[in-house]
């Protein structure tokens, strides 16, 4: 993916700390002259407001709904800053990082993991907090 921040962003791991142990950076810096972008949590509904029951569904329909209301905004996956996952199942990670991947590319944004007893609504299994800067 082509890098569409213009420097508002930067990411990287410093060398003098353990490497992530998954797909993220340790450290997101943002300009000053960045503004700022706080969404409410994304969930895994899909256009015609059905939530699969599927665990991976709703991992796959929460990275295009952040991926949507990015562009709502005239943002990319470049400008995010942070994600904090909130799953109330076990991540299959081999199906989780392959759609990461694709969203963010070679530099991910810092993430946090949190396993929780339940989201908002009984049929929720993930839900990710997204801030981005642009």
């Amino acid at each position: 993916m082509k890098n569409t921040n213009h420097n508002v962003i930067q990411r990287y791991n410093p060398e003098n700390i353990a490497k992530p142990v998954g797909n993220y950076s340790h450290v997101t810096k943002i300009s000053r002259n960045a503004e700022m972008f706080v969404f409410s949590g994304q969930i895994g509904i899909d256009q015609n407001d059905n939530i699969p029951a599927d665990f991976n569904q709703q991992v796959t329909n929460t990275m295009t709904n952040i991926v949507d209301i990015l562009a709502s905004q005239h943002l990319t996956p470049d400008h995010v800053i942070k994600i904090n996952i909130w799953a109330t199942e076990e991540i299959d990670w081999d199906h989780f990082d392959e759609i990461w991947n694709k969203v963010f590319g070679a530099t991910p944004p810092s993430m946090t993991v949190a396993y929780i007893k339940g989201l908002g609504l009984p049929e929720l299994k993930i839900e990710l907090d997204v801030w981005a800067a642009g």
